[in-house]
């Protein structure tokens, strides 16, 4: 849990074994590219002059708008306040490299702090990134200075993340839903969570509103990022897509007290009857759920 605040009085937390310090929350960057260019610039340039330091993206979000919005946001002097992370679909060598360098290009930097594997939700992805070469890729580009650590997400099927780790490369981190819903189905907090926090890798949390449907089912925004920040996760990623939100979340943040043992089962309890099947997690459950990679060059 937090022992550390910066300046701006957001609690820090190590990122697995990085060395690397961060916020306990951070930006996500599918919102970011949803709306218009200056309010996603206002958000990211806000979050940071208010000490959030971890920025989120993905190559693949709105098309690339996600991350050409960030790149421009964190020109004059932002990019060296931002530990930054996006994600990568490359399950082959080709496919990988192609897609840093449009992200490096994108993002206006020399060098992306944290890159993720991304979407590791289908059959036979592990083994494709195992074995197609860009976990090779992914190594050159480290020792090319590209960048400086390695991970990957998923949020549909624990069995996968654990053929992931089980490969035998040493991640650095990994992504994954980390909500009042997700303990209760598919569950990745106490099925992978538990595993990778003892393995020393950096755990980063998403989907603590589970999609906005915990809001639903009358859990405030508080009660429900508190419960994620409760867990064993270094920083958790949230959606803004206002300067409220922004407001919010990092009222919480700097407020935040771990959720005591009582008060987390109280609240899975409530909503326990409706977790139980995964409807309300659509991210789990939802249309493309096991079927072939679509990622993958044919």
């Amino acid at each position: 849990m937090a022992s550390m605040v910066n300046e701006q009085g957001i609690p820090l937390r190590a990122l697995g074994k990085t060395g690397e310090n961060v916020t306990i929350i951070g930006v996500g960057g599918y919102h970011i590219g949803k709306d218009n260019e200056q309010l996603g610039t206002h958000i990211i340039r806000a979050a940071i002059d208010q000490g959030v330091t971890f920025m989120d993206n993905a190559w693949c979000y709105n098309e690339g708008r996600s991350e050409i919005i960030m790149g421009k946001a964190l020109r004059d002097g932002y990019r060296d306040k931002a530990f930054l992370m996006t994600k990568n679909h490359g399950r082959d060598a080709k496919t990988f490299v192609a897609q840093l360098d449009q992200s490096l290009t994108r993002l206006q930097t020399d060098h992306i702090d944290l890159i993720q594997f991304h979407e590791m939700i289908h059959d036979g992805t592990p083994a494709m990134v195992y074995a197609e070469g860009a976990l090779e890729q992914a190594l050159l580009a480290k020792e090319q200075g590209k960048i400086r650590y390695i991970g990957f997400t998923g949020h549909r099927w624990p069995h996968l993340f654990q053929q992931m780790l089980d490969g035998g490369f040493q991640w650095d981190t990994l992504q994954h839903p980390v909500n009042l819903l997700d303990a209760q189905f598919r569950t990745f907090s106490r099925d992978i969570l538990p595993k990778a926090d003892a393995m020393g890798l950096g755990i980063i949390g998403m989907k603590s509103l589970a999609a906005g449907n915990l809001l639903k089912l009358g859990v405030t925004p508080q009660q429900a990022i508190r419960y994620s920040l409760s867990q064993p996760v270094d920083v958790l990623v949230t959606g803004i897509d206002s300067m409220e939100i922004l407001a919010q979340n990092i009222a919480i943040a700097k407020s935040f007290e771990p959720m005591s043992p009582d008060e987390q089962d109280s609240l899975l309890s409530r909503v326990a009857e409706v977790a139980a099947d995964g409807k309300m997690e659509e991210y789990k459950t939802g249309s493309g759920g096991n079927n072939a990679d679509p990622y993958r060059i044919h």
